[in-house]
């Protein structure tokens, strides 16, 4: 009986010094074409949407959709093919399912010759993806400049959408303290950057755009997440002295909150990182993850709320040792999933750790080895049933996108 009682205070123990239970990654399971590239994964009930883009020949690019289905992956159709589209690796398009059962796609189309002057481009689906209606945008600027770095999110009978938009560029300002430089993609014109949000409803009907905030860091991915008492939007923001932290704002009581950090990182950098936030929610339980090099060390954060995002916890600890970030965060299961690019010996990998509800994360599991170049892209995740997919890009020359199915955990 005491020795029976020692194992079982031993199992405790460990069980409380790991966190989260262990995870376990299947076999690929989707193979894109090769050059396929930007994966986005949406849910349907209980069933995945991904969406990727991929060569067309003649210099055309395709957005491609697909569906899991019980029997497997099963091609849904072709959303746009285009000679247009703006395809980059850190600026990716999306298929949204919404909950009446429209999906909503956007994507990014250039509009002048200059490299950065591209709009939003969306269209809607009433047959699961095999047809779609009219291209429209969400923003009614037409000047040509970015616009993208999109984040869509069902509500109210339709979408909530943020986007970064770039018509105050061409406006002349004074110059900030410390002049930026573009940066690892591309930074600079007369004025700020600005984020902008508008709900568009399943019928195609797009409300007048607001601005959320006015200055903002140019190119770094956007996120938009419901809690109990409304909408969470997490984004790098840009000081005048190009401190480069994360922040939140909330539409409580339709009206947008003063952006508040979801941490004091202080990272000065003179351009863009091109490394966003991701959030992930539950009811009023907000998960906020993200990337900073402050003080010269790169390090991959978490942070939670239990107040709809009022007010954060203290810094979770993430990364490995060599993180690049390119966050990605669902809730599954009672706790967040994260994940993240990490440095190798051999290259790189895509790596995934459970958090719990309480901050105890779990041990990291790499999910597949992959570049830590650009054309890796972003890692991205959803749940389904009792398992997270994960969608990866290989930037082999026969490579493309990758899914794989993570499980486990408690």
């Amino acid at each position: 009986m005491r020795h029976a009682v020692l194992l079982l205070a031993a199992a405790l123990l460990v069980a409380c010094e790991s966190g989260p239970a262990d995870l376990t990654v299947g076999a690929v399971e989707f193979r894109g074409p090769p050059g396929s590239l930007a994966p986005r994964l949406g849910v349907t009930g209980d069933r995945a949407v991904l969406s990727w883009l991929e060569p067309a020949g003649a210099g055309r690019h395709a957005l491609r959709v697909a569906t899991l289905a019980d029997t497997g992956w099963v091609p849904a159709g072709t959303v746009v093919v285009h000679d247009s589209l703006f395809v980059n690796w850190a600026d990716v398009p999306s298929v949204l399912p919404l909950t009446d059962g429209t999906w909503l796609a956007h994507w990014l189309e250039k509009t002048a010759p200059s490299t950065y002057a591209y709009h939003v481009r969306m269209a809607l689906s009433s047959d699961a993806g095999r047809t779609w209606g009219a291209p429209f945008s969400p923003h009614g600027d037409r000047s040509p400049t970015e616009h993208g770095f999109v984040a869509m999110v069902p509500w109210g009978g339709g979408a909530a959408a943020v986007w970064l938009d770039g018509r105050n560029t061409l406006a002349p300002t004074r110059p900030p303290a410390h002049p930026p430089t573009r940066g690892a993609e591309g930074e600079g014109g007369a004025g700020p950057m600005s984020l902008r949000f508008t709900t568009i409803r399943s019928s195609g009907a797009v409300a007048p755009d607001v601005e959320l905030d006015a200055r903002v860091c140019d190119c770094c991915q956007t996120a938009i997440a419901p809690t109990r008492h409304g909408l969470l939007v997490a984004y790098r923001d840009r000081s005048p002295a190009e401190i480069r932290d994360i922040v939140v704002t909330r539409l409580v009581d339709d009206q947008w909150t003063a952006p508040r950090p979801v941490a004091d990182d202080g990272w000065y950098y003179p351009g863009c990182p091109v490394n966003g936030p991701a959030v992930a929610t539950a009811g009023d339980t907000v998960v906020v993850v993200w990337f900073t090099a402050a003080h010269d060390t790169a390090r991959v954060f978490a942070a939670i709320s239990h107040d709809g995002g009022a007010r954060f916890g203290p810094r979770v600890r993430i990364h490995d040792e060599r993180p690049v970030g390119r966050v990605d965060v669902v809730w599954w299961r009672g706790a967040a999933l994260v994940a993240w690019l990490e440095e190798t010996a051999d290259a790189g990998a895509v790596r995934v750790r459970r958090l719990a509800a309480d901050g105890r994360p779990g041990p990291a599991v790499t999910v597949a080895p992959t570049s830590v170049a650009r054309a890796a892209g972003f890692p991205r995740l959803a749940p389904v049933g009792t398992a997270v997919l994960v969608a990866w890009t290989d930037p082999e020359a026969t490579g493309g996108v990758r899914v794989a199915r993570v499980r486990g955990g408690s």
